[in-house]
C-alpha cells in the first residue's frame, strides 16, 4: 500500500563486517598520513644511542609531514597503504563486527541492557580476537611507514607479499606476530579508556545542561574520550611500533624494548 514502510531488516553479522571493514578502510585514506608521521616519531633515533641533538630528523606532526614530502615526495605519505587496507578490512570487521555477538554472550539471561563491566569485557575480547588475527598486516604497514626515508636498495621489502614472505621466511611465522602482546594491551586500554571516558564525559555535559543529549553532544564527549585514551595508551603505543619494527635479534621481547627505549630517551621517550 501506498505510505506504508517497508520493515526494517536487521542487519546480519556479514553486513556488520563489511560494513565495518569499508568504513575502517575510508577512515584510514584520510588519516593514514597522520599515522605514518606517528611511527616515523615513534621510532626516530632508536639506533642511535646516546640520541644527539643533531639526529633529530623529524619535529612535531607537521613537521614530520612537511619533510616527508620535500624528500621523499607525497607519495611517503602513503607508504604502506596496502598493509595498512587490509588490516582494516581484517581488524575492523572482527573488533567492531564481533562486538554485539561477545556482548550478548557475557550480558547475564534476562537483563535487558548490558552494564559497563559487559561493556569492556566484550571490547577487550574482540580486541583481542582482532588484534591476533590481525598482526601480520600491522607488522607489514609499520614497517613500510618506517623504511619510507631509505632508499629503494636499502629497503627491506619491495611490495606487501614480498614483505609478508621476507619476514615468515627469515624470522619464521612468530615475526608476522611479533609485538601482538604489547598490541593486545594497547587495544585493551584504548578501548576501556574510550568507553568509560566517554560515558562520564557525556554524563557530565547533560548533568551540568551545558549540552542535550545530541550530535554535537557525541562529538564532543567521543573528542574528548579519544584524547584521554591515547593518552593514556600512549607508552604502549610506542614499545608496540618500535617492537614491531626491530630486526631480527634487536630485542629479546617488548620489556627489553621499553628498557632501552627509557634508557636512550627517558620517561619523556614514551610519549613520542
Amino acid at each position: 500500500m501506498v505510505g506504508l514502510k517497508p520493515p526494517e531488516v536487521p542487519p546480519t553479522a556479514a553486513m556488520k563486517f563489511i560494513s565495518a571493514g569499508m568504513a575502517g578502510c575510508i577512515a584510514d585514506l584520510f588519516t593514514f598520513p597522520l599515522d605514518t608521521a606517528k611511527v616515523r616519531l615513534q621510532i626516530q633515533g632508536e639506533v642511535r644511542i646516546p640520541r644527539t641533538i643533531s639526529s633529530v630528523e623529524y619535529r612535531g606532526v607537521l613537521g614530520t609531514l612537511t619533510t616527508m614530502v620535500r624528500t621523499e615526495g607525497a607519495r611517503s605519505l602513503y607508504s604502506g597503504l596496502a598493509a595498512g587496507l587490509q588490516r582494516q578490512m581484517s581488524f575492523a570487521s572482527i573488533r567492531i563486527g564481533l562486538y554485539d555477538s561477545v556482548k550478548q554472550l557475557y550480558t547475564p539471561k534476562g537483563t535487558e541492557n548490558a552494564g559497563m563491566a559487559v561493556r569492556l569485557l566484550a571490547g577487550c575480547t574482540t580486541g583481542a580476537v582482532a588484534v591476533a588475527c590481525a598482526q601480520p598486516t600491522d607488522v607489514v604497514k609499520v614497517r613500510f611507514q618506517a623504511s619510507g626515508a631509505l632508499t629503494d636498495s636499502a629497503r627491506r621489502y619491495s611490495s606487501t607479499m614480498d614483505a609478508y614472505c621476507t619476514i615468515a621466511r627469515e624470522e619464521g611465522f612468530r615475526g608476522l606476530w611479533r609485538g601482538t602482546l604489547p598490541n593486545i594491551a594497547r587495544n585493551a586500554i584504548i578501548n576501556c579508556g574510550e568507553l568509560v571516558t566517554y560515558d562520564l564525559l557525556k554524563e557530565a555535559l547533560l548533568r551540568a545542561q551545558l549540552m542535550t543529549d545530541n550530535i554535537p553532544c557525541h562529538f564532543v564527549a567521543a573528542f574528548g574520550a579519544g584524547f584521554c585514551a591515547t593518552v593514556v595508551a600512549s607508552p604502549v603505543d610506542v614499545v608496540k611500533t618500535r617492537y614491531m619494527n626491530a630486526s631480527p635479534g634487536q630485542d629479546r621481547n617488548a620489556l627489553s624494548c621499553l628498557l632501552a627505549l627509557l634508557m636512550q630517551d627517558g620517561p619523556a621517550g614514551l610519549y613520542k
